[in-house]
């Protein structure tokens, strides 16, 4: 079956959301989203967005400079101007579509500061942020006339020129998508036409046996975009949340948000120590990749899982009101952390990477965009500043927003797509080929590619991933496609492309830290 729409937006984030928000009154949007709406990064994003509110003490220059710092110097500083000194109208906007952030008694937004901040402009809904985004945007999403939700459904490829019998290279011009094969909750594949496609499937963090993101996260847009010839850039800088919750067993972890470090609280060895004293003077708050590096070497260093993070001195009353959902989850877990030291460890969360894009979020393939966490627009550079992910997504929902709608008059669908063919194949019957798979694709990644490498640990990593590639394309070709298969196929491209580009960066900077290339000393 064939549908045809103005927009197809595949992801149901912070970025897919308001895009869809912003260029519904112009035409059709396809909302697609995985499973349901609720269930994506943005939900589970605890601290914050990042925003100068409070011009008496913070401006741009300093959240510029912040951004700069912590991304190594290798942001791109178009892109962080964008970001920062657009962000405040997009707060706006988001509150008008009924997000309520904290204010202070006086009315005042009551601002947390987390670590690489120089200033108190976090954002919040105490420490359930953005869930409180999601909902409202979701709300608004439901209540739009020109916008159709497609829960349950699975975006496996985005089309191009390659369907219509010409060949495609990285090296080709003017590569265009015209929308993509969708599969549907009972396994029809219909095309999707459109005239503008918005890529915002989120990261990449379930392709890590431990992760914050939620287990959708398998990279598929990335994937996608990479198999049709599109640009994906910086896919070595993951960022590993210093900070998750360690409970063995609970997959994906739960995170323990940087806003209590902000807060007060104080990282401790398992004999109570403390120890970021030994790292960086800003001590717990001190950007992530130190902290989590920190963290590792402890653990690594006296053989312990985890470490602490204590505050148990501060305020019980205020730390129950600031943390109720951090309180009632390590309550379920016998731990009282206003009397009790939380056990936390370093968890893949975040990549600052994905599909290359420039300042209005447009791929390297005309009539595709690329907004939120799937996306490389430059402002995370070699490390992501705490809370700037969310605000990122939503200036460039709107810079995506606003360059489609001027195109958008002048594009037509393309009409002689193939339908899917999937002659010749059979149903998957040993549904334990795809999940051991799933299972070894996050054992190499986090045992070989996760917060210190080496050329040793990234050549094996290749070698155990070439195995599982070849017996997975091998059971793709024969097989009727199944989420689980694709989601497999796209997990192992994904981890190709960070251990590639890791491969590629011969030194230690940002978030890739490798043993064969000691950081140099400033």
């Amino acid at each position: 079956m064939v549908q045809r729409f103005d927009f197809l937006v595949i992801g149901s984030g912070i970025a897919g959301m308001s895009f869809a928000l912003k260029v519904a009154s112009k035409g059709k949007v396809a909302l697609v989203c995985k499973t349901n709406l609720e269930e994506a990064n943005t939900y589970f994003a605890q601290g914050g967005i990042a925003s100068v509110t409070n011009l008496i003490v913070d401006n741009f220059d300093k959240h510029i400079e912040d951004t700069m710092i912590a991304g190594d110097w290798l942001s791109d500083r178009d892109a962080v101007e964008k970001v920062v000194r657009n962000a405040p109208q997009q707060i706006k906007e988001l509150i008008s579509w009924g997000v309520d952030f904290d204010k202070d008694e006086k009315g005042n937004f009551d601002l947390h500061r987390e670590g690489g901040h120089s200033e108190f402009r976090i954002l919040h809904h105490k420490d359930n942020t953005g869930a409180e985004i999601q909902d409202s945007l979701i709300q608004a999403i439901q209540k739009h006339p020109n916008i159709t939700v497609f829960e349950n459904h699975f975006a496996i490829e985005i089309l191009t020129q390659h369907h219509l019998g010409v060949t495609v290279t990285r090296q080709t011009p003017d590569i265009e998508c015209y929308g993509a094969y969708i599969m549907d909750p009972n396994g029809r594949i219909d095309t999707f036409l459109s005239k503008v496609t918005l890529i915002a499937t989120g990261g990449v963090g379930a392709v890590y046996q431990t992760t914050t993101n939620p287990l959708v996260a398998t990279g598929d847009g990335i994937a996608m975009v990479y198999r049709a010839k599109g640009t994906v850039k910086d896919m070595e800088f993951v960022q590993f949340h210093p900070t998750a919750l360690y409970h063995p067993g609970d997959r994906p972890s739960f995170l323990i948000t940087e806003a209590m470090r902000g807060y007060g609280g104080v990282l401790r060895t398992l004999d109570g120590k403390e120890f970021m004293q030994k790292y960086d003077k800003r001590l717990s708050l001190a950007p992530r990749d130190i902290v989590a590096r920190a963290i590792k070497n402890e653990m690594d260093t006296r053989g312990d899982d985890h470490v602490y993070l204590d505050v148990t001195h501060k305020d019980p009353e205020e730390t129950k009101k600031h943390f109720p959902n951090i309180y009632e989850k390590c309550l379920s877990l016998g731990i009282d952390i206003t009397k009790d030291y939380i056990p936390v460890a370093p968890a893949a969360h975040y990549l600052c990477g994905g599909i290359k894009v420039d300042l209005d979020a447009r791929s390297s393939i005309d009539r595709l965009y690329a907004v939120g966490e799937c996306s490389c627009t430059g402002l995370h550079g070699g490390n992501r500043l705490a809370s700037n992910s969310l605000i990122e997504a939503v200036v460039y929902a709107d810079a995506a927003a606003k360059h489609s709608l001027g195109i958008i008059d002048s594009l037509k669908y393309q009409e002689n797509i193939p339908e899917w063919n999937d002659e010749g194949t059979t149903s998957l019957e040993e549904m334990v080929l795809i999940t051991q798979s799933v299972k070894e694709v996050g054992q190499i990644m986090s045992t070989y590619v996760g917060i210190v490498r080496s050329d040793l640990r990234l050549k094996r990593a290749w070698d155990r991933l070439d195995i599982i590639y070849e017996e997975t394309e091998s059971l793709f070709k024969r097989s009727v496609a199944s989420k689980d298969i694709c989601e497999l196929r796209n997990m192992i491209n994904v981890g190709y492309l960070i251990m590639r580009q890791a491969i590629e960066r011969k030194e230690s900077r940002g978030l890739h830290y490798t043993l064969d290339y000691p950081p140099v000393k400033k």
